[in-house]
């Protein structure tokens, strides 16, 4: 499928450029949107946004609806990121990611526009997913201070006590959204089936592992464990890693995004209305916390090591990695970049200011 109309929410963001980029260059129309929270965005890409956008609120998409008019599908990535400071913050990321999907896909309706993509996150799973070699899948019990205070990272068999090993979560694992960003993504999930239902209307929920790589904004919610790595060595200090680094993760990179993005859009419009479906977006190639210390490292060229520090936070998860095959078999899409050479790489890409 060529020559497709796509409205693209938060098209001047991190993946929202990356993914206007490629659809671009695949020779899609592509109708950008963006409200350049500073948040997000800072007060330079404000004013000077990496690409060229309508600069309008998707909780007011009535306001705007006609930029949907002969659009054939809607990618949404405009959101409030990160976790959340405190749950102060619940109702600033209900406004903007709860109300502001609510909103876009009402004003979808009207337009009788029914394809629709959006970011979600691997942060609706809470956990991941631990077997034990004796009892097999286990849900274990939070983690405790006293635990981790001597050093016992691993999460135990709640049957034997013996340490759980991790596995691949599918997207059919039960949901645990465990902070103000992940209920909002949880529940923007929730709109676009009850949507797909109600229109009706196709959707696809695309559920980001960690996402890295060139454009990645400083100092800002989106910068996660990679950038702050990077920023150490910068600075000429070790990386610290926290806990054991045996915390297991997936890295994808964010030109794979795009693409995931794209194979999203096109294979939503074959789907019957009706129809909403979640896929892992991953690279399929899991690594421990402490080798993106390395791989980092190695890239900077610096010469520093990163450092083990045994430090914890209470809530954090230790492991959570996804399966890939679904979105392989279902959308097509397959990682292309593997986290030792995209990290490596990281530790010198153009970030944005």
């Amino acid at each position: 499928m060529s020559g497709v109309r796509i409205l693209l929410t938060g098209a001047a963001g991190f993946i929202g450029t990356a993914t206007w980029k490629l659809l671009v260059a695949e020779g899609h129309d592509v109708v950008g949107v963006d409200l350049l929270l500073p948040e997000a965005h800072g007060r330079a890409t404000r004013e000077d946004p990496p690409v060229a956008v309508h600069v309008l609120d998707v909780r007011k998409a009535h306001h705007w609806s006609e930029l949907l008019d002969g659009v054939d599908v809607v990618v949404h990535l405009a959101a409030m990121v990160g976790a959340g400071a405190s749950a102060t913050d619940l109702p600033l990321y209900a406004k903007h990611n709860d109300l502001g999907t609510a909103a876009l896909l009402a004003a979808m309706h009207a337009h009788r526009v029914g394809r629709f993509v959006q970011a979600s996150s691997m942060v609706v799973y809470g956990e991941g997913r631990y077997t034990c070699p004796e009892h097999g899948d286990r849900v274990p019990a939070p983690r405790t201070a006293a635990a981790l205070d001597v050093g016992e990272f691993d999460t135990p068999c709640p049957v034997c006590g013996g340490p759980l090993d991790w596995g691949l979560v599918e997207e059919s694992a039960p949901l645990d959204p465990r902070s103000s960003y992940a209920v909002s993504k949880v529940a923007q999930e929730g709109y676009a089936s009850a949507w797909a239902r109600q229109a009706p209307g196709a959707a696809v929920s695309l559920r980001y592992h960690n996402v890295y790589g060139p454009g990645m904004p400083r100092d800002t919610p989106y910068s996660g464990v990679a950038a702050m790595f990077r920023s150490s060595l910068e600075r000429g200090e070790p990386p610290e890693v926290y806990e054991d680094g045996r915390q297991m993760r997936d890295f994808v990179h964010v030109s794979d995004v795009a693409r995931a993005n794209l194979a999203a859009a096109l294979a939503v419009g074959g789907y019957a209305p009706g129809r909403h479906e979640a896929f892992n977006v991953c690279s399929g190639h899991p690594v421990s916390i402490a080798q993106v210390a390395g791989f980092v490292a190695e890239g900077s060229g610096s010469g520093v090591e990163p450092r083990l520090t045994a430090r914890y936070r209470i809530g954090d998860v230790r492991h959570v990695v996804a399966s890939p095959q679904r979105a392989s078999e279902v959308l097509g899409f397959t990682a292309r970049v593997r986290p030792e050479q995209g990290l490596a790489d990281f530790a010198s890409a153009p970030l944005r200011a």
